[in-house]
C-alpha cells in the first residue's frame, strides 16, 4: 500500500490522476454537496475534483491509500473472510463499511467452532464476532459478523485466516428436522394433570418442527416398561426419539434402565452438566435416542432438557460429546433463557 496526499486547490496532472484511480479515501468528505464516505474508491475524475478544490480546506491535504500488488480493499477482504467463516444454514448481508453480516437461513441450533474463531481473531486487524455456540436461533436473526478495520489490508492476512478455517467454516446453523417422538410415562396422572403434561410435551416438540406420535402410560415395573419401549424403538412404530418421565434416575434397577438393557441398548450419559436438569439421563436403543426426565412436572419448567432437545431434533447424536458441550453456560438462571427455544423463555423456573 502506498500513501498519497492531494491538496485542494493544487491541480494534479492527468498522469497522476490516472495513477491515483482506485485509491481509497480515508475520511468522510462533502464534495459539492455530495457525501463521499471514507473507504470510497476514487476514479481519476474524483481525484481531479478533489484537487480542484471540490472538498476540504486549501491548507488541509486529503490522504489517499493506493492499493499495490497483494493488497485488498476492506470490502473485498470482508467478503472473502465472510465466505470462509460461513458454513451451512446462513445468508449474507453487506458489505457496509467493511462489515458483512451472516444471518440464520432457518430456525435451528447455532454452532460456532470457538477455538478456530479465537485463532482467527488473533490476526490483527481481522474481526469475527458471533452469538453463543449452541444458542437457538430463528430465521433471519443475526448470528455472526466479520469486519476488517483498515481500509486496505494485505491479502496474506486473509489467506492466513482461510488456511486456519479450512473448508468447514466457523459458523453454521443446523436446521430442526421433522422427526418422530414417542413419550413413555411411568407415573400416574389424573385427567387435568395428564392434559397439561401432554400439552406441554406437544408444544415443545412441535415448536421444533417434530411430531409426537405416541404417548404411553405404563405401570412402574420392568415388564410393562420394556413392552412400551420396545413398541417405539423398533418395528413399524419406531420413532427417532423417546422422551420419558417418572424414572428414578439414581436407581440402577429403575424399570427404564432394566428395559434399556433388555432391549440391547446402552446408557449414554447419567446426569447432564447443567442446572436445573442435572438429573436428566440419555440412552440409545438401536437407532432411537431416549431422553429421560425424573417427573412429568419437569416438562412444564425450563431445564437442561430445553438445551438438549433442540440438539437432538436438529440431528446431533445422543452421545457424550453432545452432552459435554452443555456445561459451558449450563447455569440456567432466568437471564440465560435467551439460549433456549422461544417456548422455554416464559416457562416456570424450577426450584433449587
Amino acid at each position: 500500500m502506498r500513501v498519497e496526499r492531494v491538496t485542494p486547490g493544487e491541480p494534479v496532472s492527468d498522469r497522476r490522476a490516472q495513477g491515483l484511480a482506485g485509491a481509497v479515501l480515508t475520511r468522510d468528505l462533502s464534495v459539492a454537496g455530495e457525501r463521499w464516505a471514507k473507504g470510497r474508491r476514487l476514479t481519476s475524475g474524483d481525484v481531479e475534483r478533489l484537487a480542484e478544490g471540490g472538498a476540504g480546506e486549501p491548507e488541509r491535504p486529503i490522504t489517499l491509500l493506493v492499493l499495490e500488488d497483494g493488497d485488498l480493499h476492506e470490502d473485498e477482504a470482508a467478503l472473502r473472510l465472510a465466505a470462509a467463516v460461513a458454513g451451512s444454514g446462513l445468508t449474507q448481508r453487506g458489505p457496509a463499511e467493511s462489515r458483512v453480516d451472516l444471518l440464520a437461513a432457518h430456525d435451528g441450533v447455532l454452532h460456532v467452532r470457538t477455538a478456530v474463531l479465537e485463532r482467527v481473531d488473533r490476526i490483527d486487524p481481522l474481526e469475527v464476532f458471533t452469538r453463543l455456540d449452541g444458542q437457538i436461533v430463528q430465521a433471519g436473526e443475526l448470528v455472526a459478523s466479520v469486519k476488517v478495520a483498515p481500509h486496505v489490508v494485505s491479502a496474506e492476512l486473509i489467506e492466513r485466516a482461510e488456511r486456519i478455517i479450512g473448508r468447514r467454516g466457523i459458523v453454521h446453523v443446523a436446521a430442526f428436522r421433522p422427526r418422530t417422538v414417542g413419550v413413555v410415562v411411568k407415573q400416574s396422572l389424573h385427567a387435568p394433570a395428564r392434559e397439561r403434561f401432554e400439552l406441554s410435551v406437544r408444544q415443545k416438540v412441535e415448536a421444533l418442527g417434530s411430531t409426537v406420535t405416541a404417548i404411553l402410560y405404563v405401570a412402574d415395573a420392568a415388564d410393562p416398561v420394556t413392552d412400551a419401549l420396545a413398541s417405539v424403538v423398533g418395528g413399524t412404530g419406531r420413532v427417532d426419539l423417546v422422551l420419558t418421565a417418572g424414572g428414578a434416575s439414581t436407581d440402577p434397577f429403575d424399570p427404564f434402565f432394566v428395559a434399556i438393557d433388555r432391549l440391547g441398548g446402552k446408557l449414554v450419559r447419567h446426569g447432564i452438566p447443567a442446572h436445573p436438569g442435572s438429573m436428566l439421563w440419555l440412552a440409545r436403543v438401536g437407532r432411537t435416542d431416549i431422553l429421560g426426565l425424573p417427573t412429568c412436572g419437569a416438562y412444564s419448567k425450563a431445564t437442561a432438557a430445553d438445551l438438549l432437545l433442540p440438539r437432538l431434533l436438529s440431528g446431533e447424536r445422543a452421545d457424550a460429546r453432545t452432552v459435554a458441550r452443555l456445561g459451558h453456560g449450563g447455569i440456567l438462571t432466568r437471564e440465560m433463557r435467551f439460549r433456549m427455544p422461544p417456548y422455554a423463555r416464559d416457562l416456570d423456573a424450577p426450584e433449587g
